[in-house]
């Protein structure tokens, strides 16, 4: 099984930015990040697959963020700009078993334990 360790959460002003990672314990096909805020469902934010680079975001940072990552390291990164307060959640890394970039969650299957962002006005 692959271990994820993520790191970069805190708390951020709104408008801010913040940069997260992920380092994965094997390599993969692809990997994503999804998010959680308290009562919410678990949400994408974004994807990639190491092979073309393909990139997915999903809606809510859309225009705002960007997925990258080093393939040969086994790490991804998540970068949001411009961070609104419904930014805030539990950020996960996840593991794709896919060859494309997916942003459904039983696509993945190995999930980091989670690195908390709070984004303060």
């Amino acid at each position: 099984q692959v271990q994820l360790v993520e790191s970069g959460g805190g708390l951020v002003q709104a408008g801010g930015s913040l940069r997260l990672s992920c380092t994965a314990s094997a390599r993969t096909y692809g990997m994503g990040w999804f998010r959680q805020a308290p009562g919410k469902e678990r949400q994408f934010v974004a994807a990639i697959t190491w092979s073309g680079l393909i990139t997915l975001y999903g809606d809510s940072v859309k225009g705002r963020a960007t997925i990258s990552g080093d393939n040969a390291e086994n790490t991804v990164y998540l970068q949001v700009n411009s961070l609104k307060l419904e930014d805030t959640a539990v950020y996960y890394c996840a593991v794709s078993r896919r060859l494309i970039a997916t942003s459904m969650t039983y696509d993945y299957v190995n999930w980091g334990q989670g690195t908390q962002v709070t984004v303060s006005s």
